[in-house]
Parts: structure tokens; C-alpha cells; sequence
């Protein structure tokens, strides 16, 4: 804010022909290349199918442990690409439908995700970016509830009740204060649907029918805003001062 106020009034007094022999404002150009990070705050929403039947959706909220950092490259003021790494905590609820225990069960999975993208608009501020990511889920977590008393808890290191690998595609907006909105739609089923489980000597498969995509809406800050060096100029050169 105070920069804006000092650029703004530099701008005014050199329109009224003020000359200012002691003072300068100058900003280099963007980087080509920085790193950026942020967290995110998820909601989640499943686009459920179990046997052929959509069911309805309970919206999750996970705001921990969300974290991307981007490697930034600009080709220019108003168009560049990134690539990072992401650790996200993602799922869902499902509420088996006219159950007379009303179970409810909680899936989970860490996933580790690589992202490549394109953005546009002003590079540390306000613009629009879409892209592709490749997530490995490493850890799961299932919980199961009846009549709203939980059952059931458990969770497993790179399990196969999940799928191996998801992908999926996101866009969104960096607005003012560097708040970012990003919709995200995975391509991948959550679960394995071919795994299998034994219980009381019966085999069988628990997520069979069981389709769901995840559909998600996130709140971050700063996710692509890059470091800058401002210069003010007083007697005898150029004063560097990084800034945010």
C-alpha cells in the first residue's frame, strides 16, 4: 500500500511539472524464473455413481495439511508457465443410502502431486491460470460411523484400496491480495475398485460400484506471487530493498 501511495504521487507531482532531485522510484523487470508457495483450504465434493445410481453429495472441508510450492517462469509481463510439487489431504464422505445403521464413512489419502500449467494476466498480481496434475496418493485413511458413533478407523501406507495415480485438471484466479480460487476436477476414481478384502473367510471386494470424482474448490494466498526489488534513489545511487 505504501508503495502504491509513493508511485501515485511521484506520477501526480511530475504531471504538475514538480521536479523531485532527491527521489526516484524505479522497479526492474519480473523475473523470469522465482519460487512461490502457499496453502490451501479444499472443499470437496464427490460425483458419486454406486451401482450405476447417482447419489447425493456431502461437501468436505480439509484446510490441513495443504501445501503447494510453484517454480515460476514469465516470458513476459502478462503470460508465463510453472510447474511444482503439492502435498494435499483429499477425499471424501459417502452416506450409504436408505441404511438403517445411517453408516457414514470418511475416505482419506495424502497425495503428493506434480503441477504444469500456463497463467495470464498481470504475473505478481491479479490473473488467470489452468493446468494438469499427477498425484500420488501415500497414505490412506477410512473411517466408518453408524448412527453417527464411530465403528471403524484405520489407515494404511501406500495402499492398493486406493488407485495408484491421480490426474486432474484445474483453473482458477489470483485476485487482489494475491487470494486464489481454484476449481479442480480429477479424472481418476478415488478408490480401487478391484481390491479385495477377507473377512470371516469371505473374499470380496468392498469399493466394487463404487465411482466417485472428486470435484473440489480452493482458497489460497500468494500461490504465484514472486519476489520483486524495488530501488529508491537518494544521495549517491541506488538503495536495493527486497519486498513482497
Amino acid at each position: 500500500m505504501l508503495r502504491i501511495v509513493l508511485t501515485s504521487c511521484l506520477g501526480i507531482a511530475t504531471a504538475l511539472g514538480v521536479q523531485a532531485q532527491n527521489f526516484a522510484v524505479y522497479t526492474p523487470p519480473v523475473k523470469k524464473a522465482y519460487w512461490s508457495t502457499s496453502g490451501e483450504w479444499i472443499f470437496s465434493m464427490p460425483i458419486l455413481d454406486v451401482n450405476g445410481s447417482d447419489q447425493g453429495s456431502v461437501v468436505r472441508f480439509s484446510p490441513f495439511f495443504n501445501a503447494q510450492g510453484m517454480l515460476n517462469y514469465d516470458l513476459s509481463e502478462h503470460f508465463g508457465l510453472f510447474t511444482g510439487l503439492s502435498i494435499r489431504n483429499q477425499g471424501f464422505i459417502y452416506d450409504v443410502p436408505g441404511d438403517s445403521l445411517n453408516r457414514r464413512y470418511k475416505f482419506r489419502t495424502y497425495n503428493v502431486g506434480i503441477p504444469v500449467g500456463i497463467k495470464a494476466g498481470k504475473m505478481n498480481g491479479a490473473l488467470f491460470f489452468a493446468g494438469y496434475e499427477f498425484e500420488m496418493p501415500f497414505n490412506y485413511k477410512e473411517k466408518m460411523f453408524e448412527n453417527e458413533k464411530k465403528e471403524d478407523k484405520f489407515n494404511v501406507w501406500f495402499s492398493d484400496r486406493n488407485e495408484q495415480f491421480y490426474q486432474s485438471v484445474f483453473a482458477g484466479v489470483q485476485g487482489p491480495g494475491s487470494v486464489t480460487l481454484t476449481v479442480r476436477y480429477y479424472l481418476t476414481n478415488f478408490h480401487n475398485q478391484d481390491f479385495q478384502e477377507t473377512k470371516d473367510g469371505v473374499t470380496y471386494k468392498p469399493y466394487a460400484g463404487l465411482n466417485c470424482n472428486l470435484l473440489t474448490v480452493s482458497l489460497g494466498f500468494a500461490l504465484f506471487d514472486g519476489r520483486k526489488t524495488e530501488f529508491i534513489r537518494g544521495d549517491g545511487g541506488h538503495e536495493p530493498r527486497a519486498m513482497r
